[in-house]
C-alpha cells in the first residue's frame, strides 16, 4: 500500500446529491465546516446518483473528475460531504493516492482543535478512537504478517492485532475517567437541586450565537467566534435574577444536522447539563435561511438525549442582521412567553429576554399582602431577611401589611422557620 502523506491545507470538496436519499447534506454548511477546520477549499466536485457505489461511493467517471481537480489545484486532501464506510475510504485513497476524509472525520478534526479542558479533550479522543477502530487496517496493511527471523519474532500478535488491543485498552481507560467526571457533575447537580437553584441551559444549532449571548447575560468571557463548533466545553456561571434569586446558566456544545452518533455518545457527560436543566433556551440564528431546518435538527438531538420534555424558551438571535426589526416577546394562548427576538451583539431585546426567563422560572412565585400583628415580629424579621418585602404599610390598629413576593418553596421554608402553618397566616384579602 502507498505511503499516505500528512493532511494538507488544500482540499477538494465532494458533494453528491442522491435521489434515493432524503435529507441530504447542505454543501454551503460543509464549506463552513471545512473553513472552521482551517482548510482551504480550492475546488468543489458535485454530481448526482441514484445511490452510492458500494466500492467507491462515486462512479468511475466522477472519480476521474476528482483526480483531475486534485491535480489541477495541487490539493492534498479530498473531503466528502457524506459518511463513508471504512472500505470506501480505503478504496478511494488507493485509487487517488491521496488522503480522504468524510464529514464525520472533518467534524472530529474541528473538535480536536477546539477542545480546551481535560474533559473536552478526553471526549474528543474517545470519539476519535471509536471512529478510528474500524479504520486501523488502512495504515497497517504492510504489517499484517508476523515478523520472522532471529530477534524479530513477536509475542504471537500481528502489528494490527497489537494496535487494536492497545486501542481497546485506551478506550476503556477513557470511559473510566469520563465516568468519574460524570459522577462529579452529578454531585454538583444534586447540590444545586438540594439548594433549589434552577438551571438554565443554552442549546441550539452550531454558530447560532449561544456563547455571545451567554457572555452578554453572565458578563463572562467565554470564547466566541463566527465559526462552527467554537464551543465544546460546557461553561457554567451563576447569576441573580429578580424574584428568582440565584440561577445557574450553562453554555453547551452546538448541534448540527446528522450529528454523528459517536459524538453524541462521547459528549454525553456534557449533554447531561442539558437533560438536567430546569428550562432550555433554544438559541436560533434568525438570519439563517435554513432556520426552520436547524430548529428541527436541534429538536431531534434533544429527543435523542432525552431532553425533549424540558420546558423550552426559543430565543431568535441576530435580529441586528434583519431589516428594520424590533425586539419582541411572543406568547402562547395562555399568555406564557414562548419566543424572544434579541441581538446578543447589540444588546437589543435582552431586557425582554430577562423578563421572559424570570416569568418562565417564576411560575411558582407567590405574591401576598400579609397582615402582621405586634406579636408577629419574628415572621416580619424573616421576611425582611429573605429580601422578599416589596413594601410595608403600618395601620392605626397597630397591624402591618407587608407586600411580599418570593418562590412558593421559599415561602413555606420561611413559615417553617417562624413556626407558623400556612393556614394560620392572615392575608389582606382585598389586595391579595
Amino acid at each position: 500500500m502507498f505511503e499516505r502523506p500528512d493532511v494538507g491545507e488544500r482540499a477538494i470538496l465532494v458533494h453528491i446529491d442522491f435521489t434515493s436519499h432524503e435529507g441530504s447534506e447542505d454543501p454551503e454548511e460543509f464549506r463552513e465546516l471545512v473553513a472552521s477546520a482551517g482548510v482551504e477549499a480550492v475546488g468543489v466536485v458535485t454530481g448526482s446518483r441514484k445511490q452510492p457505489s458500494p466500492r467507491l461511493f462515486v462512479g468511475e467517471g466522477k472519480l476521474e473528475e476528482i483526480r483531475d481537480a486534485m491535480t489541477a489545484h495541487e490539493a492534498d486532501v479530498i473531503l466528502f460531504n457524506h459518511a463513508l464506510s471504512p472500505s470506501q475510504e480505503r478504496n478511494i485513497e488507493r485509487e487517488l493516492k491521496c488522503r480522504v476524509l468524510d464529514r464525520t472525520g472533518v467534524i472530529l478534526d474541528i473538535f480536536a482543535q477546539r477542545a480546551r479542558t481535560h474533559e473536552g479533550k478526553l471526549q474528543v479522543e474517545l470519539a476519535q478512537l471509536d471512529f478510528m477502530s474500524t479504520r486501523l487496517v488502512r495504515g497497517w496493511t504492510h504489517l499484517e504478517r508476523q515478523k520472522g527471523g532471529i530477534g524479530l519474532r513477536g509475542p504471537g500478535e500481528t502489528q494490527l492485532e497489537t494496535d487494536r488491543r492497545l486501542l481497546r485498552e485506551r478506550i476503556k481507560s477513557i470511559h473510566k475517567r469520563l465516568e468519574k467526571v460524570r459522577r462529579q457533575r452529578n454531585q454538583g447537580r444534586r447540590a444545586r437541586k438540594r439548594a433549589d437553584i434552577p438551571t438554565v441551559s443554552l442549546v441550539g444549532y452550531t454558530n447560532a450565537g449561544k456563547s455571545t449571548l451567554f457572555n452578554r447575560i453572565t458578563t463572562s468571557s467565554v470564547y466566541a467566534a463566527d465559526k462552527l463548533f467554537a464551543t465544546l466545553d460546557p461553561t457554567i456561571r451563576r447569576l441573580e435574577l429578580p424574584d428568582i434569586g440565584p440561577v445557574v446558566m450553562a453554555d453547551t456544545v452546538g448541534f448540527i444536522r446528522h450529528l454523528p452518533h459517536k459524538l453524541v455518545e462521547a459528549f454525553r457527560a456534557t449533554l447531561e447539563e442539558t437533560t438536567e436543566a430546569t428550562i432550555l433556551l433554544h438559541i436560533v440564528d434568525s438570519h439563517d435561511s435554513r432556520r426552520d431546518e436547524n430548529i428541527e435538527q436541534v429538536e431531534e438531538v434533544l429527543a435523542e438525549i432525552g431532553a425533549d420534555e424540558i420546558p423550552v424558551l426559543q430565543v431568535f438571535n441576530k435580529i441586528d442582521l434583519l431589516d428594520n426589526f424590533t425586539p419582541r416577546i411572543e406568547r402562547n394562548e395562555e399568555g406564557v412567553p414562548v419566543r424572544a427576538w434579541v441581538s446578543a451583539v447589540s444588546g437589543e431585546g435582552l431586557d425582554g429576554l430577562y423578563d421572559a426567563i424570570v416569568e418562565r422560572l417564576a411560575e411558582d412565585v407567590v405574591h401576598y399582602f400579609v397582615l402582621l400583628g405586634p406579636a408577629d415580629g419574628k415572621l416580619r424579621a424573616l421576611m425582611h431577611e429573605a429580601g422578599s418585602v416589596l413594601s410595608e404599610e403600618h395601620r392605626e390598629s397597630g397591624d402591618m401589611v407587608l407586600e411580599t413576593r418570593l418562590q412558593h418553596r421559599d415561602w413555606l421554608q420561611l413559615l417553617s422557620r417562624a413556626g407558623i402553618s400556612e393556614e394560620s397566616v392572615r392575608l389582606d384579602v382585598g389586595r391579595a
